[in-house]
């Protein structure tokens, strides 16, 4: 999905920001900072309060009384990006360590915890940052903040938990690429479109190679590094009291001490000034398959809005210029996808395509380069700016009326951009762009030189064929 919808479902993003300057008080003050003046915009009457931990946790609070419960979320601004070569996977392998037990908290005793309480929780894993979430019945908060500050804690990496979670994410790398069609795709068109840029061409499961070579003495630095206070947001949402939550917040993670955490220095990059293109051979795909990633701007970067908004005209629903054509009228394809990645750093505005039977991704890619030009020469009918600008508001409205999505919106706001107050004026940035925006930006990055294209093809069609497009 593209940055619309991950901003609001929780699925991951996009720009590098430092922390503001002007940080919110210290939780020793113990004051909650006052909530903004009431507004008619919806957004603008959350009540959102910033406030930061002697340790450097960064603390958000958003309390709604309509629903007698409470979410929360504990980002870590840690993810594969940050992963060394040769050491690939780490970020998501320590996804599964965190819920191998801590000091007080037995392995499995997390879970049961939660549930047995009505509750529910996960986490996650992307190139920029790592989180973990649960809702909960509002009586329930303090369990939910124990167990997240007792886990930042004393996590407890052990080598049995070390080899019992590495031989878990092996698994899960083979039943979710190896053994399923097309996945594999996913990992190579990344690192086709990225090549030698390491913090986005390695896939975030990790290469099997280094799962298997993955050293426990590694694994641990990696946790010491980057899990501490200093190095999270945590976010509440929901019907509790912000002086009881702030008062459990200190009393939990207040004395929890900072890790070194090293800076994140990314190498440079400069999108390849020529096509990139391949073919690989998918044993268990049935058809075709295509993939087409152009090289964009990071996340909120002014020209990533018209773009987000150029993929619901492209490809967002069925009344969409390209599914309607290509599914729908022509019948070249089955499924399509087509959305910005949403990444911190330098971006990819990608389609996903599987062919019907009898058809070749080149007629595909003849449609869709029709399409994107016709759009870049006479931009979007007016019907069809109104359309995608009601899908914008409905796409950011309706999802913040959940505690947990409102939760890891503000945690990621506040972790990538600084400030979880920007959430307020964020539909508005959208609803700025005009059709000539999006006329441009069609013009301008989604070109040949910025293309990257990868055919996946049926082994034994592949091997009957043969050659590159």
């Amino acid at each position: 999905m593209g940055a619309l919808f991950s901003k609001v479902l929780g699925l991951g993003l996009l720009l590098v920001m430092l922390f503001a300057l002007n940080c919110p008080r210290s939780l020793a003050q113990r004051r909650v900072p006052e909530p903004p003046p009431p507004s008619s915009s919806p957004l603008a009457r959350l009540e959102i309060r910033r406030i930061r931990l002697g340790n450097g946790l960064r603390v958000i609070l958003n309390p709604d009384r309509s629903v007698p419960t409470v979410a929360i979320a504990v980002y870590y601004d840690v993810g594969s990006r940050n992963e060394k070569p040769g050491q690939s996977g780490f970020a998501h392998l320590f996804e599964h360590m965190m819920f191998q037990g801590s000091a007080n908290v037995k392995k499995g005793e997390f879970f049961a915890l939660i549930t047995q309480r009505g509750g529910s929780m996960n986490g996650t894993t992307s190139e920029d940052r790592t989180n973990y979430f649960e809702t909960l019945p509002s009586n329930e908060l303090a369990l939910g903040l124990w167990l997240e500050a007792d886990r930042m804690r004393s996590l407890a990496v052990t080598p049995e938990n070390f080899e019992n979670q590495r031989a878990v994410v092996i698994e899960e790398r083979r039943q979710s690429y190896e053994n399923r069609p097309y996945a594999l795709s996913f990992l190579r068109i990344n690192e086709l479109a990225y090549g030698d840029y390491w913090p986005y061409a390695h896939p975030t499961i990790g290469s099997m190679e280094d799962l298997e070579k993955a050293q426990f003495s590694a694994v641990r630095e990696f946790w010491e590094q980057y899990y501490g206070p200093n190095n999270a947001v945590l976010s509440v949402a929901g019907d509790f009291d912000p002086e009881e939550a702030l008062g459990l917040i200190e009393r939990y993670f207040g004395d929890i001490p900072p890790r070194p955490t090293p800076p994140y220095e990314p190498p440079s990059f400069n999108p390849p000034q020529n096509e990139r293109r391949d073919v690989m051979q998918d044993p268990l795909a049935e058809v075709p398959a295509i993939h087409i990633a152009w090289h964009i701007p990071p996340n909120r970067e002014p020209d990533h809005y018209p773009l987000e908004m150029l993929a619901l005209l492209l490809g967002h629903g069925q009344s969409s210029r390209l599914y309607r054509k290509l599914v729908h009228d022509m019948r070249l394809l089955g499924e399509l996808e087509i959305s910005t990645d949403d990444r911190r750093g330098p971006d990819l505005f990608s389609l996903f395509g599987i062919l019907t039977e009898g058809h070749g991704p080149e007629e595909v890619e003849r449609v869709v380069y029709e399409e994107i030009e016709r759009v870049g020469r006479e931009g979007p009918t007016p019907r069809e700016f109104e359309r995608i600008r009601n899908q914008v508001r409905s796409l950011f409205y309706f999802p913040l009326q959940n505690n947990l999505n409102r939760a890891k919106l503000l945690a990621e706001f506040e972790m990538y951009y600084g400030d979880a107050e920007l959430i307020r004026t964020e539909l508005d940035r959208y609803l700025a762009v005009r059709p000539e925006d999006i006329q441009r930006v069609a013009r301008e990055y989604l070109t040949p030189v910025r293309r990257t294209v990868l055919h996946v093809m049926p082994e034994r069609k592949a091997s009957r064929e043969g050659g590159k497009p």
